[in-house]
């Protein structure tokens, strides 16, 4: 993890740095005057099309409280290719324990993709009995009858963003963030098969070795094996008071 934040990485090294007499301020210095702080790059890219005749769902997580894993899974769907080499990856992940329950890579937008992750999410659901919201964006692929089909199959209820604004999803985008600038998933690789090996090895250090700051600095499969521990939530200045988004 080469570009994993300084908090986290303080973290991890905490008890060999103590020896050293190495605190997290001086890990911050040390860091600075070695040109060795990582700063974010952002990019946009349109993944949604929310112009289409399918139904659309309302937003049931904004006002809710998420006590437990397996109660809100948020899905989106990232660009992670070039111009000349088109990829995308469609996410499923839970909203507790921030932890990609299910993922898929393709080199097209098409339902499949995201029908693909869904698929995984739901056979590698540990909590069954649970009641269950899948949150999305309003895109094409969620609001299809295929998609909605399994979501009510397999007893899940479906919850949309209502409003065009990413603090609505701002789980699933900071997801997308952590894996492309931390993990850089989105350099140009050709080959589709090797794409999908990066993109499967970078989720797997995810979930089992990246600590989250939200998560009490667990990382989000031992927060998904607990459930004691409330989720820190934080109120959106660009949404209405009584909307909270978890980072």
């Amino acid at each position: 993890m080469p570009k994993l934040g300084t908090r986290k990485l303080y973290h991890i090294l905490k008890d060999k740095l103590s020896v050293l007499n190495v605190g997290r301020d001086r890990l911050f210095r040390i860091l600075r005057a070695n040109h060795m702080l990582i700063k974010p790059k952002r990019s946009y890219h349109i993944t949604t099309d929310s112009h289409h005749r399918f139904k659309k769902h309302k937003n049931l997580v904004s006002t809710i409280e998420i006590e437990n894993p397996e109660s809100v899974w948020v899905s989106d769907i990232t660009y992670v290719g070039t111009r000349i080499n088109p990829s995308y990856l469609a996410l499923v992940t839970d909203a507790y324990s921030k932890k990609i329950v299910g993922y898929d890579v393709s080199n097209s937008l098409s339902l499949d993709g995201a029908l693909r992750a869904l698929n995984m999410a739901i056979k590698n659901r540990v909590y069954k009995e649970r009641p269950l919201i899948h949150h999305s964006d309003r895109g094409l692929q969620y609001c299809a009858n295929e998609y909605q089909k399994l979501l009510k199959d397999n007893g899940v209820q479906s919850s949309m963003t209502e409003k065009y604004d990413p603090y609505e999803n701002a789980i699933a985008e900071r997801i997308n963030g952590i894996l492309k600038q931390e993990f850089d998933i989105a350099k140009n690789i050709k080959n589709l098969d090797l794409k999908k090996e990066l993109i499967k090895n970078a989720i797997t250090i995810y979930n089992n070795r990246r600590p989250h700051l939200s998560n009490y600095m667990l990382t989000p499969i031992q927060m998904h094996k607990q459930q004691i521990l409330k989720r820190k939530q934080y109120k959106s200045k660009k949404l209405n008071n009584d909307i909270i988004v978890q980072l």
